[in-house]
């Protein structure tokens, strides 16, 4: 998996800033930058949203997106993987079949999103939400559910737990491609998810 590096400039885009101000920022130790070996500054996601947590603020990183899918019925995390891989654009996509998995993976994978099955055995989809939204490192994380066994109540404490929505399999791939917040390429071609 490759790091995506920003520049000053891309920097003080999303900030809001100018470039200087991103320069003074890491002259002082307030922002941390790499310096390449012509001697330019270059900013990861990570230290950037480190940056902005200190200062109670969100940004977004739409040349960086990362879905973590997390489903227990592997064909199911098939088809969802191979879809966002072909339709949308700039999105790396990885995968975990229980929430355990997942639990360790929104660290070492730092997703953008992450679209999360409820019912799995052991761990299931809302205590990895709480826990998600409960630890200062991952709680920027944007969590989509998922379930083939819908009712209010299980709604509910999902979104309690702080996810965005609850999808009802089975549900389109358009569907499930905008509650992610993911850009299409031009003129995709996508059907029908045959999710359980």
């Amino acid at each position: 998996m490759t790091e995506s590096y920003l520049t000053p400039n891309e920097v003080a885009e999303l900030f809001g800033v100018s470039p200087v101000t991103v320069r003074q920022w890491s002259q002082k130790g307030m922002l941390t930058a790499l310096t390449t070996a012509g001697g330019h500054r270059r900013y990861t996601p990570d230290a950037l949203n480190a940056f902005a947590a200190e200062r109670g603020m969100r940004i977004p990183f739409p040349a960086a997106d990362r879905l973590l899918i997390v489903d227990d019925e592997s064909s199911l995390r098939g088809f969802l993987t191979a879809l966002f891989q072909t339709s949308c654009e700039g999105v790396e996509v990885d995968a975990a079949e229980d929430g355990f998995v997942a639990g360790m993976m929104v660290h070492s994978f730092r997703p953008s999103v992450v679209l999360l099955d409820i019912m799995m055995p052991g761990l299931d989809g809302i205590e990895v939400c709480r826990r998600i939204k409960n630890d200062p490192d991952t709680q920027h994380i944007r969590v989509v559910g998922m379930t083939g066994h819908f009712t209010p109540e299980v709604e509910r404490q999902l979104l309690k737990a702080g996810a965005e929505v609850l999808l009802k399999k089975p549900f389109t791939s358009e569907a499930v491609i905008a509650a992610c917040g993911f850009e299409t390429f031009p003129k995709a071609q996508v059907g029908a998810s045959k999710g359980q």
